[in-house]
């Protein structure tokens, strides 16, 4: 018996697990951003040289610099980052509604698709038809029945998570060992108890894959809701800077939602890695 032992009563190995996941969670941590960095540098780059390439009017087009110079240098800079800022806030908050209320309902059908055939057979035409009619075309009836206010945001939002959540939550439910749920049919349990024991945590990959695909679908949802219907958030903001010729003011809405959705999406990596590796289920252990 080692002197830990004795004087924690805890056997060595339990620390040295506890210290070989986290060394390889801080490997994880450490890759990501230096995964992230990098591909921002690409895209910097790519960005700077498609316009110094294709010759665009410096009028028209901002590159990296004039976006971080309009932001953080001009005497306007506060004014101007508080104008993003609020309408970011108004945005995110939208685009966070739609996808906690489309995540939500794509996990309550997606459990009854897997408990019954026929609840599927009679909702899934419906989850088909929101998402083959074009969602521009949609709005004006959903503003007909939710108003202008921020509940047809959210409900835009909802709709563009729907369905490839719905698809990515089934598949992973369905995806559990049906030799573990023969084993508890044959001790009694019913097909609830397989779906909890069994069948949700072996679709967590799954789940968090819709995660990932429906960071972006969200925003994207809020940012077309504000277009057409709110007028508020960064979705309105574009559309009245780009009618008021406020270039830098575009291409600085545009720059900052598409870095907080790249971040977003990382830290949904984050959290899936973390997850699987506490359910002994990470996939890239073997990368």
């Amino acid at each position: 018996m080692s002197a830990q032992t004795l004087v924690t009563g805890q056997p060595a190995v339990l620390t040295k697990s506890t210290g070989a996941q986290a060394r390889g969670l801080g490997a994880y941590l450490g890759r990501a951003l230096g995964t992230g960095v990098l591909t921002l540098a690409i895209v910097l780059a790519a960005w700077q040289g498609l316009i110094l390439i294709l010759g665009i009017s410096p009028f028209i087009a901002k590159g990296p610099a004039d976006v971080f110079n309009w932001l953080f240098t001009v005497p306007a800079a506060a004014e101007n980052r508080v104008l993003i800022l609020t309408n970011l806030g108004i945005t995110l908050t939208d685009a966070f509604l739609g996808f906690v209320a489309g995540i939500l309902v794509a996990l309550i059908l997606a459990t009854l698709f897997t408990l019954s055939k026929g609840i599927e057979h009679a909702l899934m035409p419906i989850a088909l038809l929101l998402r083959s009619v074009p969602l521009v075309a949609f709005v004006p009836v959903l503003i007909l029945i939710t108003g202008r206010g921020p509940s047809i945001a959210v409900v835009t939002g909802a709709i563009v998570v729907l369905f490839p959540a719905l698809v990515n939550i089934a598949f992973g439910l369905r995806s559990a060992s049906p030799q573990v749920s023969d084993v508890i049919a044959v001790y009694g349990g019913t097909p609830f108890t397989a779906l909890r024991k069994v069948a949700l945590p072996s679709s967590l990959p799954s789940f968090f894959a819709a995660i990932k695909i429906s960071i972006p679908g969200a925003i994207t949802g809020a940012l077309l809701a504000e277009w057409l219907a709110t007028g508020q958030g960064l979705g309105w903001g574009i559309v009245v800077a780009v009618s008021q010729v406020k270039n830098f003011e575009v291409w600085s809405s545009v720059v900052i939602i598409t870095i907080v959705s790249m971040v977003l999406y990382g830290v949904a990596q984050f959290a899936e890695n973390l997850v699987l590796r506490r359910m002994g289920m990470d996939q890239s252990a073997g990368n």
